[in-house]
């Protein structure tokens, strides 16, 4: 017989957290313990084949398993990808190069 543990999930919109706590078997995964922690019901845009989930901000898989006290966040997918905001803002940068910084003038 194995002792349960207690983890904690989490999932963050702009204005609003939920965090959950669950009582799990020692031997649960991530998977299981969202599933049983209820979360999916209470936040039904949640698409269970595709979530993105990390134990304290480290990423993990949906098959991994978990200690007493772990906090599996579920993660929001990116608006944007960042290598293309990074490539768009240093683009606009190179034209700004040219100006002097004080005034702004070329």
């Amino acid at each position: 017989m194995t002792d349960d543990i207690t983890v904690e999930v989490a999932y963050a919109l702009p204005h609003r957290q939920t965090l959950l706590q669950v009582r799990v078997g020692a031997d649960a995964t991530v998977a299981e313990a969202i599933e049983q922690s209820g979360i999916l019901k209470k936040l039904p845009e949640l698409d269970p084949a595709h979530l993105q989930v990390g134990i304290y901000g480290k990423a993990a898989t949906l098959g991994a398993g978990l200690r007493d006290k772990d906090r599996i966040e579920i993660y929001r997918p990116l608006i944007a990808d960042p290598k293309e905001v990074r490539k768009k803002r240093a683009a606009e940068g190179k034209g700004d190069s040219q100006k002097d910084q004080a005034t702004g003038v070329a």
